[in-house]
């Protein structure tokens, strides 16, 4: 298992290791001691799938504190370009994004730490994205921005969206009760 740092502060990417043979294949996608050692979250509380079709777009989502959480994203089947905002206070990569091509076949992750809002856009004709998060949903903290106000070259300016999704405040008036600590 490869855990690459990213442009954003505490965001990483991570590629599994897969195995092959005459039955398929095999991915590891969580390792307690490489992550710890890697000082990220080894406690996931809750874990939840989604199914989506082409040009559906999801996000950008997050929790409010005290319910914010650390988020590990992949898509098992098809593929989605998957996009992590800092919305950290102080971060020096504050109001900046990460984007990330996630697949069934690179079996890849995101890494999405406390502060950070996310969201994907699907590309294959459908896919389904897996997210484990270390708090567990509450809906009265549940937030997000508008997916179109931080500058993301969204493959498709008019996507599937969910009338939340639609509703979400623009990030420029979005404030932040994320504070960046290091």
């Amino acid at each position: 298992m490869i855990i690459q740092q990213t442009k954003l502060v505490d965001c990483y990417e991570i590629i599994p290791d897969i195995y092959h043979d005459e039955r398929g294949r095999l991915t590891k996608t969580f390792h307690q001691d490489t992550f710890a050692a890697h000082k990220l979250q080894t406690r996931f509380v809750e874990q939840y799938y989604s199914s989506s079709r082409k040009k559906v777009l999801r996000g950008l989502h997050f929790q409010l504190p005290p319910h914010q959480h650390v988020k590990l994203v992949t898509c098992l089947f098809g593929m989605i370009v998957d996009a992590v905002v800092d919305l950290r206070v102080g971060s020096p990569t504050y109001g900046q994004y990460a984007l990330f091509d996630l697949s069934a076949e690179k079996g890849n992750m995101v890494y999405v730490p406390e502060g950070m809002a996310h969201g994907f856009y699907v590309v294959s004709e459908s896919a389904i994205v897996v997210n484990n998060a270390s708090s567990v949903y509450s809906p009265e903290y549940d937030c997000g921005i508008r997916w179109d106000s931080v500058g993301i070259p969204w493959e498709d300016d008019h996507p599937i969206l969910s009338q939340k999704d639609r509703s979400l405040v623009p990030f420029p008036l979005f404030q932040s009760p994320f504070v960046y600590e290091k």
